[in-house]
Order: C-alpha cells, then sequence, then structure tokens
C-alpha cells in the first residue's frame, strides 16, 4: 500500500490541493451572509379564570392545558410569529418583493421563510434568527418580527381576557345602537305631542325598574361571557350566577315584571291615555341607558386585564448588528473538500494500480481483451 502511495503521490497530493484551491477560489466569490438574533420570554399566563379553571380540573388539567396551548403557550406565539399575515406586514415593510427579486408574494414568502427561523426551546424562550447579506437588514428584520407579534396580539383575542373583551365590545356597540334608537323614539314623541314628564312618580318608578332590569341583562351577558372559557365550578361564574338570582328576585318582588316577555312594566294603569306611550319610551331610553352603562364598565375592565396579558410579551435580547458573518464557512468547505478529493485521487491512484497490474498479466490482458469485444459487438 505505501508503495502505491509513493508511487502516485503526486496524484494524491495534487489533485486535493488543486481542488482545494479551486473550492476557495469559489467560496471567495459567495456572498457573505450574516445572522441577527431576538430571543423573547416565553408568555406568561395570567393568573386569571382561566388559570382557576385549569386548577380545578385536578388530575386532568395537564392534559386539557395540553390542548387548549396553556402548557406551553411559546408554541402559540410561534405559530403566530410564522403566520401568514406577520410574513406580509415584514415583506411590505422592508420591500422584500424587489430585494428577493420575487414576482410573487407567496414566492417572497417562501424565501423569507428560508432565511427567517423561529423556534421555542425546552424553557419556553423563543429565539428569532434571521439571516440576511446585510448585517444591519438581518437586525432589523429580527426585531420587526417582534414588533408584529406586538401588533398581532393586540388584534386577537389570544387570553381569556381578550376573549372577553370582543365579547363585551360587541354587545356593547349593540346596546349603544339601541340607546340612540330609544332616544330618537321618545324624541319624536315628545315632538310629536308635546309631553316633557307627565308624572314624576311614574318615571321615577320606571328608571328603577329600568335600571333593575338592565343590571339582570348586564348579568347575563357576562354570564354568557364566562361560559365561553369557564367550568361549571369556576368561582367568577358561580358568584355571578347567585347575584343573578338575586336581582331577579328582586324584580319579581316589584310585581311588575313579565318574566315570559322580559319587559320592564309599571303600574300604570292610574296614568292619563297619553302618557302611557311617553312612559313606555322613558323606560325603554333608561333600560337601555343603564344596560349601556354596565356593559362599558365590563368592557374596561377586559380591556385592563388584556393589556395586562399583553405586556407580558417581554425581548430579552433584543437583534443587534451582527459582527461576523454566519455562512459561508470557507474553510470549513476547502477542508472538507480536499479531504474528498485525497480520497477520491487515493481510490484512482489503487484503481490505476489494479488496471495496470492486470494488464501486466497477459491471461488478464485476454480477459479484458473478450470483454471488450463482446460489450462492443452487438
Amino acid at each position: 500500500m505505501a508503495i502505491v502511495l509513493a508511487k502516485h503521490k503526486k496524484l494524491i497530493l495534487g489533485f486535493p490541493f488543486l481542488a482545494a484551491v479551486v473550492t476557495a477560489g469559489i467560496t471567495l466569490l459567495m456572498p457573505n451572509w450574516y445572522t441577527a438574533t431576538a430571543k423573547l420570554l416565553p408568555p406568561q399566563q395570567s393568573q386569571s379564570n382561566a388559570v382557576a379553571i385549569l386548577g380545578q380540573l385536578g388530575a386532568l388539567s395537564g392534559g386539557t392545558s395540553t390542548a387548549l396551548g396553556l402548557k406551553n403557550p411559546s408554541d402559540i406565539f410561534v405559530a403566530m410569529l410564522k403566520s401568514r399575515t406577520v410574513a406580509d406586514a415584514i415583506i411590505e415593510r422592508f420591500k422584500l418583493k424587489e430585494l428577493y427579486d420575487e414576482k410573487y408574494l407567496q414566492d417572497a414568502r417562501k424565501a423569507l421563510s428560508k432565511n427567517a427561523d423561529i423556534t421555542a426551546a425546552r424553557d419556553g424562550v423563543i429565539t428569532i434568527e434571521v439571516d440576511d447579506k446585510s448585517p444591519q437588514l438581518a437586525a432589523d428584520i429580527s426585531n420587526a418580527y417582534v414588533e408584529e407579534l406586538e401588533r398581532l396580539t393586540l388584534r386577537l383575542a389570544v387570553g381569556e381576557a381578550g376573549q372577553r373583551r370582543l365579547f363585551f365590545e360587541k354587545q356593547l356597540q349593540k346596546s349603544k345602537q339601541d340607546l340612540a334608537t330609544a332616544e330618537i323614539e321618545m324624541q319624536k314623541l315628545q315632538e310629536r305631542t308635546g309631553i316633557i314628564n307627565p308624572t314624576g312618580q311614574a318615571s321615577l318608578s320606571v328608571a328603577a325598574a329600568a335600571g333593575l332590569r338592565a343590571q339582570i341583562t348586564a348579568k347575563e351577558v357576562q354570564l354568557s361571557a364566562l361560559r365561553t372559557f369557564a367550568t361549571d365550578q369556576n368561582p367568577d361564574l358561580m358568584r355571578t350566577e347567585r347575584e343573578l338570582e338575586g336581582l331577579r328576585v328582586q324584580l319579581a318582588k316589584t310585581g311588575k315584571a313579565s318574566d315570559e316577555k322580559g319587559d320592564v312594566l309599571v303600574g300604570i294603569g292610574k296614568v292619563p291615555g297619553a302618557s302611557v306611550e311617553f312612559i313606555k319610551k322613558f323606560r325603554d331610553v333608561k333600560y337601555y341607558e343603564t344596560l349601556f352603562e354596565l356593559l362599558a364598565k365590563q368592557y374596561e375592565i377586559a380591556k385592563i386585564d388584556e393589556a395586562k396579558e399583553a405586556t407580558l410579551i417581554q425581548v430579552l435580547d433584543k437583534a443587534i448588528e451582527p459582527e461576523r458573518k454566519s455562512r459561508p464557512k470557507r474553510a470549513l468547505i476547502v477542508l472538507i473538500t480536499g479531504l474528498l478529493a485525497g480520497i477520491l485521487a487515493t481510490l484512482i491512484a489503487f484503481m490505476k494500480e489494479a488496471v495496470g497490474r492486470a494488464h501486466a498479466d497477459s491471461s488478464n490482458l485476454r480477459r479484458f481483451e473478450l470483454l471488450r469485444r463482446y460489450l462492443l459487438n452487438k
């Protein structure tokens, strides 16, 4: 073996050297790529109703939290960071279609996904790594992912508070419209009849009954919001049910409510007929006015809770401009190429030696000639 290596030393040494030189020249033509890294702390679930629910489930809480994504909330935010919404926002922000020389948006998304690596470690820390030929752009895109995540979490109902906020927001908008309609109807009646307040006592009774009924409706709305994520054993849900029952009992004692229709009616048998219509309009205004105020309070509470949840997304390491390139690793490429070329040259040397020995043997030479003849002839 040593004799063969010494005999073909020029091939074994020269070919790897030549391959290494050519590879080095090629790698020098390759552009440098830089990797910028940003890290986020794992988002923490607030100790609210969602956590209380899992606590009540006991042994089942582990499996349930996994199913709901509450055991490792970092996975949710990784999915959000990889979403099309975030990708499109970054592509538009940095004009990546032109930078990546892509005609279609979907191709720009694929190019961005290849250059961006977003992962969550076992400890929950989210890592955002972005590769680019420009170190400054790599850092800017990495930080832009964090900014777009914060914006997206403000728009989406990620947590329990966000769900409550969206629920109360819809109910509040409906209540506002109903209140505006009731006020317009009462104003039209006043303009048509000239009635302002036919009887102060009736108006007070109407206002009190309407306010009580509005509280019941608000509690029912709150109960519906809780049922979207809470179990029957949730303490907040149970307390709300008790409060709702108490309000219903109080309304029933007045003897002026209809449980079937849900109307707020007062004893208006002695009120002049011309004033009955005004009292009904006045009742509707007071009802929707009180309901709007109660829902507005619940909405503001949900917004505050949601803001608290949103602030839990904290940046552990902000991406900075990388000082060293991440690829290509020229020295490693040249080394591997030279090693493979050396192995190939060694194999060629031994093959040449084997062929030479075969030609030296006349019997083997005749066999090669016979094989060549059979291969060439059809």
